[in-house]
Parts: structure tokens; C-alpha cells; sequence
């Protein structure tokens, strides 16, 4: 039996085995062909809430085991990851759109997660503190309980572990909800691994589905936190009730990414760092480089390098055909990225390349003579769009990238002395001098400011056990302390 074998979740959402969901099933698609690749369970707010039930009386058990034990399974995972790499990735290609090279960075990744989680078992929890009484003062971190995991489509598997394996880790339970549309490669493939790696029952459990169990996770009563990736919209809803419930959201959500190309800059290898940027998975990335701001003197020159790259790149089916982009996600996405081109152009902005589809196949798109008005430009696409705009001074640029409600990733390519000046004064959660604005590692804090987020809850141990513990103050007296009544 594969691992994916679908005679096992066929219809079937996960609780510690494999059952049907009160909300019945659902057809798993691909989206490069329109074909059905199986059928899973889908939850309903009844499963979320004795799963919420259950997990909140394993966790007990499970934060009382040794970290040993708790880092030995994360350890399996890691190797499950890596044993069954070929099949999730397949997975991942069919059921996300991704290209090959995207999927093995995503199984290699996860299994990277586990690793690193399995060293935070026993990473250090706590400090001496000082204390003016005769006692030991300290402060430790105790799991929080209860995490509920809500990720998105883009990078299921990924966006998916980077909250499950450390919230393990730690001692807690997990309510996993992943995006309908790709439950298999960001659900199922983790129910699976983690049941083959010996993981107790009732500490994770699987609810696919929409909105009903997506509010279930969030508001049940055993759950202390919530860990969203997805659309700031959203993540403004689950915020807002999150606080009115007085539970902890750590919300990673979209970006509208500026890309700087400073005076200098070599056009070739700017356009390629612009190009990956821009439009690695169909554009279908928070960090994508959705706003393009070049140093007048390159401007022509990027933009027509930027635009013969885009119309070389391959787009097909990644499962069938070697292609550098996949399918948009589903038709709602592709109406919405093709509405804001179609507006932008409208609006004044020429087509330099793409703006064209066939199907969800949307080509590499470049816009010029955009203003900082234009849809395409103002706005997150999340899709394969390079708006381009050019800037005279550091000033400028620095302005041009400050001027939007997101602050997830900011690239700059040039000169580092300037680069650096400018990374100093724009609010973002990541920099990358030299590099487009894609970039993520498992040991490093990850997310953004402002509508991108509530700040780096995510990635390294420092973020990881802030973000899964609650700090619990203890003190020890030689003997019992006396008090005038």
C-alpha cells in the first residue's frame, strides 16, 4: 500500500482514523485538466467540535510525555517525508498546479519542518528570573493546548507543516483545516504521515471543507490558538473573533511585494532574480514581486528584457509537459487576475506581454507605463503580473515601496550601500538585498507587518515556542511564607 492510497481517505476526514465527515464528500480536482483524482471527506461543525474535544484530552497525555518521545516522532516524519518524497510530490504537481522543481521544494521542506521541530522538544524553555523574596523565581513555557491550523492552496504542504510539526513538537494537539481545493497534498498527506509515524491518536485530527468547519476551529472552546495563512480579508474576520474570544491569532496574510532595481543594476540578472519572483507558481505567492520599481536609466532596457523572458517561458500542464508555469488555481482566481490586467490596460498601462489565457493557463503578463493608481499595481494579484514603474531618486523609490497597507517582503537588486539605506527605511517583515522577494527557510522568523500580519510568528525556535507555548511564572520557597493575617 502507497502511502496515499486512496482506499484509505477515500471519502474520509481524519480524527485518529480514517471516517466519514457529517458534510458528507467532495470531488478532488486537477486543475491543469478538469479530472477528478479522488473523493475526500468534508467536515461539518459537529467534527470540528468533538475533534476539538478529543485533542484537548490527548494533549494532557501528550505534554506529559518526554521530549524525547515527542522528538523521536517528529524524527519519523522527517523520514516518511523523505521515504515518500516522489509520490507527495506528485501530488502537489496534480493537485496545486505546481511545477516539479516547486513540489520537491515543498517534500523537502516539510520534511526539513520536522527536523528542525523535533530539535525544539528539547530546546531550552524557560529562565531563571531575579526575585527581592527568598525564593527561585522562573518563568517556562507550557504548551498552549489546543492549535488550530487553517492554511491555504499555494503552498499546501508547506504553509500547512510550518504550524503542525513545531505545535507538536511542543506538546500540543492540532486542528488541521486545510484549503477544499488542495485537502490531499495539505491534509491528507500529513493525517497519513503522521499516523505511519506513530503519533498518538486524538493529537491531530483532519477537517476539510469550507466556511463551516473553518469557523468551528476557530471558535470552540478548547482551542487557545489559531494559525491562519491566507488572504488578509480573511485573516481580518478570524483577528476580530479571535480577540472578542480572547484567543491568540498569529495571522500571516497577503502582500503587494515592491522589487527595486537601483542605478547600475545588471539587467540580465535583474530580470531573472524579477522573473522567479514574479512568476514562480502562476504568481499564487504572498512574497510574490508584485510591484516592479525601476531606476529610470534601466527602465526601457528591464522592461523589454523582462517582457522577451515572459514570452520564452513555457506554461502547460507541469504533470505531462516540462513548463516553467502551471494552472491558475480555479476560475474565480483566473477571472480575478485577468480583471485586474484587463483594467489596468483599460486604465492606460500597455501590455508589454502575456495578458492572454487559455483555459486556467494564463500567460506571463508584463505591464508598462503603469501609474501607482492602476489596479494591477495597487492591488495583491496573486497571479503571474509584473506591473513596472520607474523611479528617479533612493526617495522615490523609497516612497513608491512604503505606499501600500502590506509589509510582507521587499527586494532590492543594486548596490548594497543604497540597498541597505533603503531596506532601513521601508516597513516590511523580510529583506532580501540581491535577491527577488520569494524566499523562505524552516530555521528563520517568517511574516509581515501591517496587512500582511501580526509579525513573524512562524519559523525558528525563538518565534516557534513564542507562538505554540503561553510563559507560566513559578516560584520555590524553602519554606511556607508567613504574612501578617
Amino acid at each position: 500500500m502507497t502511502l496515499l492510497d486512496p482506499g484509505v481517505w477515500t471519502g474520509k476526514i481524519f480524527d485518529g482514523g480514517w471516517v466519514a465527515g457529517d458534510g458528507g464528500s467532495y470531488a478532488v480536482t486537477e486543475p491543469a485538466t478538469g479530472a477528478t483524482l479522488g473523493t475526500i471527506g468534508q467536515a461539518g461543525a459537529a467534527d470540528a467540535a468533538r475533534a476539538a474535544r478529543s485533542a484537548a484530552a490527548a494533549q494532557r497525555d501528550w505534554a506529559a510525555r518526554t521530549y524525547e518521545e515527542r522528538a523521536a516522532v517528529l524524527r519519523r516524519a522527517g523520514r516518511l517525508f523523505e521515504d515518500h518524497a516522489a509520490e507527495v510530490e506528485e501530488w502537489l504537481v496534480r493537485e496545486a498546479g505546481s511545477i516539479p522543481p516547486k513540489a520537491q521544494l515543498e517534500a523537502h521542506f516539510a520534511a526539513s519542518l520536522c527536523y528542525e521541530s523535533a530539535a525544539l522538544a528539547s530546546h531550552p524553555q524557560g529562565i531563571v528570573l531575579p526575585s527581592a523574596q527568598p525564593r527561585w523565581s522562573l518563568s517556562r513555557r507550557r504548551p498552549a493546548g489546543v492549535v488550530s491550523v487553517i492554511a491555504p492552496f499555494n503552498f499546501p504542504l508547506i504553509l500547512s507543516m510550518r504550524s503542525v510539526a513545531p505545535a507538536l513538537a511542543l506538546g500540543n494537539a492540532v486542528l488541521l483545516k486545510p484549503d477544499p481545493r488542495t485537502a490531499v497534498c495539505g491534509g491528507v498527506t500529513i493525517a497519513r504521515i503522521f499516523q505511519e509515524a506513530g503519533l498518538p491518536e486524538g493529537l491531530l485530527h483532519l477537517l476539510p471543507g469550507g466556511r463551516e468547519p473553518g469557523e468551528a476551529v476557530v471558535t470552540a472552546p478548547e482551542v487557545r490558538v489559531v494559525s491562519f495563512t491566507g488572504s488578509t480579508a480573511a485573516g481580518r474576520v478570524i483577528g476580530e473573533v479571535c480577540g472578542r474570544l480572547l484567543k491568540r491569532a498569529h495571522l500571516e496574510l497577503g502582500g503587494n511585494n515592491a522589487l527595486i532595481v537601483l542605478p547600475g543594476a545588471n539587467v540580465p540578472d535583474a530580470v531573472s532574480a524579477a522573473a522567479w519572483g514574479a512568476f514562480l507558481h502562476q504568481g499564487q505567492i504572498c512574497m510574490t514581486s508584485g510591484r516592479h520599481l525601476v531606476h529610470e536609466s534601466l527602465h526601457e532596457e528591464y522592461v523589454a528584457a523582462l517582457a522577451d523572458k515572459a514570452d520564452k517561458l513555457a506554461v502547460g500542464d507541469p504533470h505531462t509537459a516540462q513548463v516553467a508555469l502551471g494552472p491558475i488555481i480555479d476560475e474565480g482566481q483566473l477571472a480575478h487576475v485577468d480583471g485586474l490586467v484587463r483594467d489596468t490596460v483599460a486604465a492606460g498601462a500597455r501590455l508589454a506581454a502575456g495578458g492572454t489565457h487559455e483555459g486556467l493557463f494564463y500567460r506571463p503578463t508584463v505591464l508598462a507605463e503603469v501609474t501607482p493608481d492602476m489596479p494591477a499595481y495597487a492591488q495583491e494579484v496573486f497571479g503571474p503580473v509584473a506591473p513596472v514603474v520607474p523611479f528617479s531618486t533612493a526617495e522615490e523609490a523609497i516612497a513608491l515601496a512604503s505606499d501600500s497597507e502590506y509589509g510582507l517582503s521587499l527586494g532590492i537588486l543594486g548596490d548594497v550601500g543604497q540597498a541597505m539605506k533603503i531596506a532601513d527605511a521601508v516597513q516590511t517583515g523580510l529583506v532580501h538585498i540581491n535577491d527577488q522577494t520569494v524566499n523562505d527557510e524552516p530555521v528563520v522568523p517568517f511574516g509581515g507587518v501591517a496587512a500582511s500580519g501580526n509579525g513573524s510568528r512562524f519559523g525558528g525556535p525563538d518565534a516557534n515556542i513564542e507562538a505554540f507555548t503561553e510563559a507560566q511564572w513559578v516560584t520555590v520557597r524553602g519554606e511556607i511564607a508567613t504574612y501578617p493575617f
